[in-house]
């Protein structure tokens, strides 16, 4: 039987659509290609107004998946087409699709969560099952539904009586802790805004879509009243397990917290922004491992040189360095997450850890849509 898979992944800094071709077939998975494609502007306007309601938004949705999806199909062609492979050649493709709400336990008590994605047209077009669903499951059980990275955190950069942490900073940011031996070997959740609240403020104030290793905001000079109110989020005090997204650290949140002030420049509020990412993800470190020995840095706040500049000197003796000095580079790390979690579907094995989302227990993750 093959052992190779595909993993797709478009996260919230809504930049686009990451794949990997991954090998399962050895102890220790192994990536074969990458390619990438981004997201034009009109696609891009669209996935981040759904994150809110609006006029239309079901058909609105429904249309957003289909071009979402056709993005995914170019990607999985690209990767065959480099690797010189058939569709018949892969197992499956497992594609997270793009998460526009996410409130699990809200409402009715159970919640919901909800990523934009067409997997039976992603089959149709690719000739190749499709994996696809992933956190839902987990909801019904009572977890968080996210992260759902830190088990493989665990199966790829687990190393025994190694004390550490891995940092994905995507739109939002998320920690895995890996304390082997301990009464809790693995703790993930949440810190809080990643690159979402510091490239939609560089995008209205520059029109660049993200700032580019961190050279504006390391130009200006860090607001501190403004960084208190950000960091009076009640989220930054919650006791894991917990998640988050767009619904919360959004434009409109960050707007609230700066009607008091008066005359402050868009660069120092960038400053800003970027330092409270690096502390939201190293009071989640200190907070709960502060052991660790080093920590690994991926998603696309992993190439951030001024933020992972402060990270470093928020962390002192920990060792703050980009996966990619671990066998895989930081925009590669989710995508491979997803093709790990549609190998484990596709064997019947359990792929979630109720001590990082508070489920009620582990659950096979993933709905199957055969080609």
């Amino acid at each position: 039987m093959s052992a190779l898979f595909i993993g797709l992944m478009s996260g919230t800094s809504l930049d686009g659509v990451d794949g990997v071709l991954a090998d399962f077939g050895n102890s220790k998975p192994t990536v074969l290609g990458y390619a990438t494609q981004p997201l034009n502007d009109l696609l891009r306007g669209e996935l981040l107004a759904l994150n809110s309601s609006g006029e239309n938004e079901l058909h609105r949705a429904a249309l957003a998946g289909n071009a979402l999806v056709k993005l995914y199909a170019k990607v999985v062609k690209q990767l065959l087409q480099d690797a010189g492979l058939t569709p018949e050649q892969v197992l499956a493709i497992g594609a997270h699709g793009q998460t526009v709400r996410h409130r699990p336990g809200e409402f009715d008590g159970t919640g919901y969560t909800l990523q934009l994605n067409q997997p039976a047209l992603l089959a149709e077009l690719c000739g190749i099952d499709v994996v696809a669903d992933f956190r839902s499951r987990d909801v019904a059980a009572g977890g968080q539904g996210a992260p759902l990275v830190p088990p493989f955190h665990q199966a790829f950069f687990g190393v025994p009586d190694q004390v550490q942490a891995v940092l994905n900073i995507g739109g939002i940011s998320n920690i895995t802790l890996l304390n082997p031996g301990s009464d809790r070997p693995l703790v993930g959740f949440d810190c809080g805004p990643g690159n979402a609240l510091m490239d939609g403020w560089c995008q209205l104030h520059t029109g660049a879509p993200f700032d580019d290793e961190g050279k504006w905001a390391a130009g200006g000079q860090v607001n501190l009243q403004l960084l208190a109110a950000l960091q009076a989020e009640p989220f930054f005090q919650k006791v894991p397990p917990k998640s988050t997204g767009r619904d919360l650290f959004n434009r409109e949140w960050l707007q609230h917290k700066l009607v008091p002030l008066t005359e402050v420049w868009p660069q120092d509020i960038q400053a800003t922004l970027t330092e409270l990412t690096a502390l939201a993800c190293a009071n989640s470190l200190l907070g709960y491992l502060p052991a660790s020995k080093r920590l690994i840095v991926c998603g696309g706040g992993a190439l951030n040189t001024h933020l992972m500049e402060r990270l470093k000197a928020l962390l002192p003796g920990i060792n703050v360095a980009s996966s990619a000095q671990y066998r895989l580079p930081p925009l590669q790390v989710e995508a491979m997450a997803f093709a790990w979690l549609a190998h484990k579907t596709i064997q019947r094995e359990t792929a979630s850890a109720k001590e990082v989302t508070g489920a009620r227990g582990e659950r096979i993750l993933g709905a199957i849509y055969p080609a």
